[in-house]
């Protein structure tokens, strides 16, 4: 097979890395007495590992909604001023990474929507996969749509819906709606938060003083001093008010549930909770596991900076190879509309990552790695290595080979862009310019995570998805 770079070369070093890219965070807060939209900040700014296209705020203060929302990072687009406008007692807060519709301000969360008797605004993290039918039928009723997101539907889906309380609302629209999505709703002067059937994305839930915080990851209560309580079920909706929390509907449970596989491997923070374990001890299990599956002499293990730190080091104890920093990350690079000039094109990872030529120079590496996408980026961590004086270099990767795309809120490639989906592990291994790949297994990797089969989406490396999907949907399918 030609060793044909998969997907777009010249792209690849303006990404900051060949990973599946981020998921989305989101915050509610319920708290008189507190300053909630400085609350909501800093619990999304704890999940900017989520999303860093937009950010954005909503308030109720119990008479109207407020709400404010821009391009770019969270720090970089809140200032105090924009705290001052956004008053009240409740609040929901997002940061974005577009898995449906393009990146611009009209497609920044939360929105807001009306319908015949409520007003609400909504943040979601997911992807609904029946968008475009949806969408159709909601246009007969009367709904008027103005970006190409598919979080417009769940709002008009839940000011629509045939039902006058919160339970026949979110019934109803659970019973429609296909696919991912953990949502935080407010009104003027209650917070909710909303987690699909299948549990894809995570949602949880804390005290905060006398109030209450529901966020994306546990990290996120962590940052603002709230004390983690549960998580919230899949297929359960909470409703926090002057009486408290409380659940408002719950969905029978399903004999399969689909929590992504990938919040354990990458897209968590490693001191989140998932399913009840840290995710920094499993990221370490699957380093061990990995390290009995495929071992290798070697004199030092290392891991690609940041994500896969934690399966360097279970790797390094399992197999008693010291752990060393090889590789240093530079923590400040994001994204970027500037575009660099030839020169600088071709420094490529460079621009992210340098060596540590001292300390690796005349080994032999084990280097460990969240995943391979596309294999944009890591052939070019293998030459960074050898120019830097590696002896052999053996690549250890802690997720199986990725072969299918995802629908369900993770902007993977294309399968043609797949590197896995095109090439057997020896030809990838030959192309990355490694002198052995060892990938963790499907068993190994529920293993290291505590989890059974179905209690987890592996569609990514099976095809296997837990709902019929379209196999090459269109993240832009909305865009008028």
């Amino acid at each position: 097979m030609a060793t044909e770079l998969p997907g777009n070369e010249a792209a690849s070093v303006l990404d900051p890395g060949d990973h599946a890219k981020e998921a989305c965070g989101v915050v509610g807060v319920y708290a008189p007495g507190d300053d909630v939209a400085r609350v909501a900040f800093f619990g999304v700014y704890a999940l900017q590992h989520r999303g860093q296209e937009s950010v954005g705020i909503a308030t109720g203060d119990g008479e109207r909604i407020h709400i404010r929302k821009a391009m770019g990072l969270v720090a970089q687009s809140f200032h105090e001023d924009d705290l001052y406008g956004l008053p009240g007692f409740v609040a929901i807060s997002h940061t974005r990474y577009s898995t449906t519709g393009s990146s611009c301000l009209v497609n920044a969360q939360p929105f807001i929507f009306k319908g015949p008797n409520i007003e609400l605004a909504v943040a979601h993290n997911g992807n609904v996969v029946n968008a475009a039918k949806l969408r159709e039928e909601l246009t007969g009723w009367g709904c008027v749509f103005n970006t190409s997101s598919d979080t417009e539907i769940i709002g008009n889906m839940l000011t629509h819906a045939p039902a006058t309380d919160w339970e026949g609302r979110i019934a109803y629209t659970m019973r429609r709606l296909e696919g991912a999505y953990s949502l935080t709703v407010t009104t003027k002067d209650t917070l909710l938060g909303i987690r699909d059937p299948l549990g894809v994305r995570p949602l949880c839930m804390g005290r905060l003083n006398g109030g209450w915080v529901i966020a994306s990851e546990s990290c996120a209560l962590d940052h603002i001093g709230a004390d983690f309580t549960r998580e919230i079920e899949p297929g359960e909706a909470v409703l926090i008010d002057k009486d408290g929390p409380r659940t408002v509907y719950q969905r029978p449970a399903a004999e399969i549930r689909a929590s992504c596989i990938f919040e354990h491997i990458y897209f968590a923070r490693p001191d989140s909770l998932l399913d009840g374990k840290l995710a920094y001890k499993m990221r370490m299990s699957m380093g061990a596991q990995l390290a009995k599956e495929h071992a290798v002499e070697a004199d030092m293990v290392i891991g690609v900076p940041d994500s896969a730190i934690a399966a360097a080091v279970g790797y390094s104890q399992e197999a008693g190879i010291p752990y060393g920093e090889g590789l240093v990350k530079n923590r400040y690079v994001g994204r970027t509309f500037i575009l660099p000039d030839q020169r600088l094109r071709d420094l490529g990872v460079r621009r992210k990552l340098n060596t540590l030529p001292e300390v690796i120079r005349g080994k032999r590496l084990v280097v460990v790695d969240d995943s391979i996408v596309r294999g944009t980026t890591t052939p070019h961590v293998v030459n960074l290595l050898r120019k830097g004086g590696a002896k052999e270099i053996h690549l250890r990767i802690c997720a199986p080979p990725i072969m299918w795309p995802c629908h369900l809120g993770v902007d993977f490639a294309t399968r043609k862009e797949l590197i896995a989906a095109n090439m057997k592990v020896d030809e990838i291994r030959s192309f990355v310019g490694a002198d052995s790949l060892g990938y963790l297994s499907h068993g190994g990797l529920l293993k290291a995570v505590g989890l059974t089969r179905n209690k987890v989406c592996m569609a990514c490396f099976t095809g296997e998805y837990p709902i019929p999907v379209q196999l090459e949907m269109d993240k832009l399918a909305l865009e008028a």
